[in-house]
């Protein structure tokens, strides 16, 4: 094939992409035309000539990634991965059964219920798409994590002779996407950590939806990111693509610093009046500038979703070819690697398969009955450290809250996770092979990267502070959205943290995580809780949970006393009961105020008034048994009842109906020491009984 041959069907593919995504767009009367027609020449050009990606092995380990940031454009991606072929493949990780390839079908349907054509990517719902993206900035943030973990692989799994990760993360952003606080924060840490396999490629239309970028975005994008330590290169003319092609073979060739490619497109384009303006972002073409627009680019103007012969064999020779030899050329490494290092290999299957070490809990500690205890999150502490020295892909960090969450691994090999060559405090040297993530205060941008690591495979823990979710809540949910096992530790978890006041101290996040879909929230009460915890947590693999743990110290209960702590796997259970008879008063509780009614219960029972106490970590494990163990639980006949946790109430109702007692916060906190700020707002075992007695006689006057 000639050059002149060659360059057709490259500006041929381009303008295919940009009809189909017109098509679909206009089709579903919904949707957004304008990026995919600017920015198509960027994307076919990465794909073409630079993405290492086996269509038919869209979840290899080794694969480069592709992360769509700008996910209103999602119509370039599906017809992207319908003209690539992109497809499942049994056995392959990282697929949930779910996931199924874009079909014209799915084309025709996009934004449609049950086509894989969503009105945003959705990882885990269609093959191909690296991350769940669509809030700005996301997408970008993401990629940083995923970077992280290709950085870690490869300190931790290469040998010599055998390289087996050393792939690259693109991610496609939008003006927008640079101007979301997450973003920056995300670039800032790449930078620091120098994280050379890392591009971004910026869309720079200077479009958004109120209209002209300058009305509100006018900074030096380029001189900023040149700040953070990115290397930035320009071009000029999206449609040049041999000026982008220069640009990607430098990124390849130099992966010394993340790089910054800022591409000037116009959104819209060939659509003769809406080209450049504000009405081809959001919104169809409508039908007759759809017409125009295919004529600009040679097209039949009256067919619809066409495919011209030569364009899907043109990116099988060349995206499709390329990316299966690669692909069975890794495979004949991996195979080889697997006779030589047979142990570190064993961990990428099981790491890629979801499964844990075998004894990976050998080593769980057992607390002894101590009425002055431990904080819960010393015992997490403990825990995290216990599993990890078992679990050699379970690593993160805090966002610089390392000492506070007690999420420091401090066993000898662990390590800290810094660019070779970067001195620091706990790692003069610097190793990508370090456990230890430093974050920064970066909480956001610390959730996304995270979720970044768990669609490597890697198991990650981020920790801050429980009010400090409200910083982190949009990358947490799309981690809930995607099912990634990431573990949250989230600490300082009420009023009970103390001095630093009304600002620090949580109240409506509680109620805000268990609202979450696809969250589990645990919030043990004492240290052999937090055993059961971490427990439950480790073994998650469709879903992330958020250990939520105190600051200050719980006492650790008698367990031949009261029941055991594996009834946090259920969610809930019978901590105490009364000795004969069923119960006269429930008292429910979680984490620390737990404490409190074992407390109220104890004064109760030698009162002669019978009192069953339940420990409540986890609401949605309890709601996930089934009804029969609910009831053995919460019988219905029991009326009495009282709830207590120094939180919002949102939600107890559930559990102590219309007329209990809802004893927790209807404010926000105080500055005070923890013990003061408790009794302040009536946190004591006194006032449990109070309520409990209340709760008696109300429901005897009702009988």
């Amino acid at each position: 094939m000639t050059s002149g041959d060659e360059n057709t069907l490259d500006l041929l593919c381009i303008n295919t992409l940009r009809t189909l995504a017109m098509d679909m767009v206009q089709k579903a009367n919904s949707g957004h035309p304008g990026t995919p027609m600017g920015a198509a020449p960027t994307a076919y050009c990465l794909w073409q000539r630079f993405l290492r990606y086996d269509p038919g092995a869209p979840a290899w380990p080794n694969r480069d990634r592709f992360v769509l940031s700008a996910g209103h454009a999602c119509a370039l991606l599906y017809a992207l991965l319908y003209l690539a072929g992109v497809r499942a493949a049994s056995g392959n990780a990282g697929n949930t059964t779910a996931a199924q390839p874009v079909s014209m079908d799915d084309l025709q349907s996009f934004r449609q219920a049950g086509s894989r054509c969503t009105g945003h990517p959705e990882h885990g719902w269609t093959v191909g798409v690296e991350t769940t993206t669509g809030p700005l900035g996301q997408g970008v943030a993401t990629s940083v994590g995923m970077a992280m973990a290709q950085a870690w692989l490869a300190a931790t799994y290469n040998r010599p002779g055998f390289t087996l990760f050393d792939h690259k993360v693109y991610a496609l952003a939008s003006d927008g996407d640079m101007m979301e606080g997450v973003s920056a924060e995300a670039a800032s840490l790449a930078g620091h950590l120098g994280l050379g396999k890392l591009c971004w490629i910026y869309d720079c239309n200077h479009i958004s939806i109120e209209g002209s970028t300058a009305i509100t975005f006018t900074e030096d994008v380029g001189a900023r990111f040149e700040a953070y330590g990115w290397r930035v290169l320009h071009v000029e003319d999206v449609n040049d693509i041999e000026q982008l092609t220069g640009c990607l073979q430098r990124f390849c060739e130099a992966q010394d610093l993340p790089t910054l490619i800022i591409v000037q497109s116009h959104i819209g384009y060939g659509a003769p009046h809406k080209q450049d303006t504000k009405e081809a972002h959001g919104e169809p073409l409508g039908a007759e500038e759809v017409r125009l627009a295919k004529e600009f680019y040679g097209f039949d103007p009256n067919a619809q979703f066409a495919v011209p012969p030569g364009v899907q064999a043109h990116f099988s020779a060349h995206l499709g070819q390329r990316g299966a030899d690669a692909h069975a050329a890794w495979q004949a490494l991996y195979a080889a690697y697997q006779v030589q290092y047979p142990d570190l290999a064993e961990q990428l299957a099981a790491m890629q398969q979801g499964r844990l070490p075998e004894g990976w809990d050998a080593a769980l500690p057992r607390f002894m009955t101590d009425a002055k205890g431990m904080a819960s999150r010393d015992a997490a502490g403990q825990l995290l450290n216990a599993i990890a020295a078992r679990v050699p892909w379970l690593l993160g960090g805090a966002a610089d809250l390392s000492p506070s969450t007690k999420t420091h691994l401090g066993f000898e090999f662990a390590g800290a996770f810094e660019a070779p060559g970067i001195a620091g405090d706990a790692s003069p040297v610097g190793s990508y092979a370090g456990r230890n993530f430093h974050f920064g205060i970066r909480e956001h941008a610390m959730c996304a990267a995270a979720s970044g690591m768990a669609l490597a495979g890697l198991r990650p823990f981020a920790a801050s502070f429980l009010v400090f979710t409200d910083y982190a809540r949009g990358a947490i949910r799309l981690a809930a959205m995607m099912g990634l096992p990431v573990i949250y530790v989230w600490t300082h978890d009420s009023i009970a943290m103390g001095e630093d006041g009304p600002t620090h101290q949580p109240i409506e996040q509680l109620a805000s995580l268990r609202a979450m879909p696809g969250m589990v929230l645990l919030r043990p009460a004492d240290a052999n809780e937090v055993v059961e915890a971490w427990r439950v947590a480790m073994q998650l693999t469709d879903r992330p949970a958020s250990l939520v743990l105190s600051r200050q110290a719980l006492p650790t209960l008698d367990r031949s006393r009261y029941a055991s702590a594996a009834g946090v796997a259920r969610g809930a259970y019978v901590l105490a009961d009364s000795a004969s008879g069923a119960p006269d008063v429930l008292l429910l509780a979680s984490g620390s105020e737990v404490a409190l009614c074992i407390a109220a219960y104890e004064q109760l029972r030698s009162e002669g008034i019978r009192a069953r106490v339940v420990s409540m970590p986890s609401w949605e494990l309890f709601e996930r048994q089934d009804g029969a163990y609910r009831e053995s639980v919460l019988p219905e006949a029991v009326r009495a009842r009282v709830s207590v946790e120094a939180a919002a109430a949102l939600g107890w109702e559930r559990y102590v109906g219309r007329h209990g007692a809802i004893l927790a916060m209807r404010s926000f906190g105080v500055s005070a020491p923890g013990a003061v700020a408790q009794a302040h707002f009536g946190f004591n075992a006194a006032h449990v009984v109070a309520a409990a007695r209340e709760q008696l006689a109300r429901h005897a006057t009702a009988t």
